[in-house]
């Protein structure tokens, strides 16, 4: 067990770590299992948690609208890169279900800009293989495609 003053100033280190950059639990985990003892630590994230400083939900929000402003990604892309964050699989689909139509739409509009950007380098079928293999749905590039001849 651990005393008030012990929990205290381990939490002040993990607050002052979240509060610098917004955190997945995860990364939480990843940056204090070696020097908070494992049930402290789950205690001080719980407590996080609940007072609203960690929210994986709010985390995922946030870094695709992040995505969507700053990157041309396909959503496999956007996946890989919240999963790596440590956030679940499940939390990623609830997300991506939800905004299915804006993520498509995003999509889409990414792959028309890296279009246009190696169009002068690329042949068609070589601008769709790079672009399967990075990942985008081939019914997006095809509408990307479309939204270019118009």
């Amino acid at each position: 067990m651990y005393t008030i003053e012990e929990y205290d100033k381990e939490k002040s280190k993990v607050l002052k770590y979240v509060l610098y950059k917004k955190r997945t639990k995860q990364e939480i985990k990843n940056k204090f299992s070696s020097s908070i003892e494992s049930e402290m630590l789950n205690d001080i994230i719980d407590e996080l948690e609940e007072i609203g400083y960690i929210n994986d939900n709010e985390y995922i929000k946030r870094s695709i609208n992040d995505f969507i402003k700053l990157n041309n990604m396909s959503l496999k892309e956007v996946r890989y890169k919240l999963m790596a964050k440590g956030i679940s699989n499940d939390l990623i689909d609830d997300y991506m279900q939800e905004n299915e139509e804006m993520l498509e739409d995003y999509e889409i509009e990414s792959a028309k800009k890296i279009i246009i950007k190696k169009q002068n380098q690329m042949e068609e079928d070589e601008l769709i293989k790079y672009l399967l293999k990075k990942g985008y749905q081939t019914s997006n590039i095809r509408q990307a495609i479309e939204k270019m001849d118009e």
